[in-house]
């Protein structure tokens, strides 16, 4: 059977003489089909019953909405609450329960005499029943995201199906109250979507590593540390930094990156201070016992004060400045209205359950973007998890690169009415990608020409230009793994600022050094590609812990957490933002005016 396409459902339509040369109408018509797991007769004999009675109702847009909220909703609901009636019933009666063959079988046994030591079939219920409605679909290839080449079974995630609380909103930041989520495209404008470093200053295709050189990584780690310096110097009017190994009796500064005297975990007493070749390019140890407050990881470059012992006085880092456009904006002397907010949802893989390849959790995002019909929506990796425990023991038929490609085309078809510019962002967890850092983005040559103008393939990490807003954005699990590493003293409880106010003052999408194992870094690609060339006005930096939205230095910073975790389901993100010029007094406003983390 073929892909529910527009041409599919135009032959349908031909069948009961039902003209629609209309693509915006074949294209809801395709969506409500990835979205409601309908084939193509399938939706036009629903569609023919419904409009018959309506007295010959006409197919457009308005309709077919209507047609949704009246018949595909309740049908969902009532196929629903029928599974979970049926489900009941089977468990109850599953002691009782008897196929036609074992009928048959006990009925021979009774005319016969048992031989020794035969054993009969134990009579056991499914451990994951279904209907043969959900087989049938499971089954069918037309349907993307459930091929039942995906696993074995092919059963779907019974946890996730049991879920509560969706939609529940479970974080806040700025005016929520009464602010509606409706982005420009929704008022008929357009959004401006780019690379803040352009196309050619851009990592855009793969390139070979495993190649480098200890030569090559320590220049580049040298580079890092000779020029943050020069910020600390100017911003702190520093004369000069001394060797770290001179012995002096009066007060100095020395300069250099912290790192741990073995290969274990850094703590107060392994801590050392390795200067760069201008200061010596020698390690000493830093005693930490006389200070009241710090936060240290490996791979930090910071300014030191010695006086007998050693005084840290923070901060360690200066963020760089943020983005201000040349172009002068049209404001309104009146109501100084700027323009019309853009709205952006943020997702973070996996988008299966850790107990099955289906991907519900992707078709309910699918069906929210449908809803709320954002401007942009961030897509970040892993869409093919090798974490998955289905992935791992190598319990597919198919290749990982068809499943991506079936993956991303749902998504494309899917948005294809809402118009909303899609922007993906791989993972190092994706199996059919590159497995280095940074990251070159996806390929996907099977994107028509109308829908490459609305898919925009990022690599990882990346700074996007959404409507004169920067977005840092990056897949990688910085704050998992620098929050391992970390030590801190007297600095308060709240990890996460302290952890992203690092990366912001030391400019990069990953400053710890040496990196996790299961982090692959190019070390001359990074310094090009990996480095922070300002301060965005909102840093996506999904993460295994707990979703938050902070204001760090002025910078919004959001964890929007994994659409699932585990075998349940997870969370999204969504913003609303506007580029606005400074205030009365010249301080900056933040143009993130209000976020949400959601219940998927």
């Amino acid at each position: 059977m073929a892909l529910v396409t527009g041409e599919s459902l135009q032959s349908e339509l031909e069948v009961f003489d039902i003209p629609c040369k209309d693509d915006s109408v074949l294209d809801k018509m395709v969506e409500q089909c990835i979205c409601n797991r309908m084939q193509a007769d399938e939706i036009v004999l629903e569609w023919v019953a419904y409009s018959t009675t309506k007295n010959g109702l006409k197919l457009t847009t308005d309709t077919l909405e209507q047609f949704e909220h009246e018949v595909l909703n309740k049908k969902n609901k009532s196929k629903q609450s029928f599974r979970k009636e049926e489900s009941h019933n089977r468990t109850r009666t599953s002691t009782h329960y008897m196929t036609s063959e074992e009928e048959e079988e006990n009925l021979l046994d009774a005319y016969s005499t048992p031989a020794k030591g035969s054993q009969k079939r134990a009579l056991t219920t499914p451990e994951h029943p279904q209907s043969k409605r959900t087989a049938a679909l499971m089954a069918s290839p037309g349907l993307l995201l459930s091929p039942s080449s995906f696993s074995p079974s092919a059963t779907p995630s019974q946890k996730y199906s049991q879920r509560g609380a969706k939609g529940e909103v479970v974080a806040t930041f700025g005016a929520v109250q009464g602010t509606r989520w409706v982005g420009k495209r929704a008022l008929g404008a357009d959004v401006q979507l780019e690379l803040l470093e352009g196309p050619e200053d851009s990592l855009r295709c793969s390139y070979k590593y495993m190649f480098q050189r200890l030569r090559d990584v320590r220049n580049v780690l040298t580079e890092k540390i000779e020029e943050l310096g020069e910020g600390l110097r100017s911003h702190f009017n520093i004369e000069e930094f001394s060797p770290v190994s001179l012995p002096a009796q009066d007060s100095i500064t020395v300069l250099g990156q912290v790192c741990c005297d073995s290969n274990g975990k850094l703590n107060a007493q392994s801590v050392l201070l390795e200067a760069g070749p201008e200061q010596g390019g020698q390690q000493v140890p830093v005693d930490l016992s006389e200070l009241k407050e710090y936060s240290l990881f490996p791979g930090q470059v910071s300014r030191r004060k010695l006086v007998l012992s050693l005084r840290i006085k923070p901060p360690c880092g200066i963020p760089l400045p943020f983005y201000t456009s040349d172009v002068k904006m049209e404001t309104d002397e009146a109501s100084h209205f700027v323009a019309e907010p853009v709205n952006v949802l943020v997702a973070c893989g996996p988008y299966t359950p850790s107990d099955s390849l289906m991907f519900d959790p992707l078709l309910d995002l699918i069906n929210v973007i449908v809803r709320d019909r954002p401007d942009v929506c961030l897509l970040l990796g892993p869409f093919v998890d090798s974490k998955h425990e289905q992935i791992e023991k190598a319990q597919v038929t198919e290749t990982f690169e068809a499943i991506f490609s079936r993956c991303i085309e749902s998504i494309v078809d899917g948005t294809k009415s809402v118009g909303s510019r899609l922007v993906l962002v791989p993972s190092q967890r994706d199996i059919h990608h590159h497995f280095i850092y940074p990251q070159p983005p996806f390929t996907l040559p099977n994107l028509s020409k109308d829908q490459a103008q609305r898919v925009t393939l990022v690599p990882d990490p990346c700074t996007l230009l959404i409507d004169g807003v920067t977005f840092g954005l990056t897949s990688t699990d910085i704050l998992f793994h620098m929050g391992a590493e970390e030590i801190s003293c007297g600095t308060g409880s709240d990890r996460f600022s302290r952890i992203l106010k690092h990366m912001l003052t030391q400019r990069s999408y990953y400053p710890l050094y040496p990196p996790v194992e299961e982090v692959n870094m190019d070390y001359e690609k990074f310094q090009s590609f990996g480095q922070m060339p300002l301060t965005p006005d909102v840093l996506i930096i999904p993460s295994e812990l707990r979703y938050f939205v902070k204001d760090v230095v002025g910078c919004v910073c959001v964890n929007p957490g994994r659409l699932t975790k585990g075998q349940v389901g997870g969370t999204y993100g969504r913003l609303l933002i506007q580029r606005s010029a400074a205030s009365d007094d010249g301080t900056r406003v933040s143009p993130c005016l209000a976020a949400q983390v959601v219940k998927i």
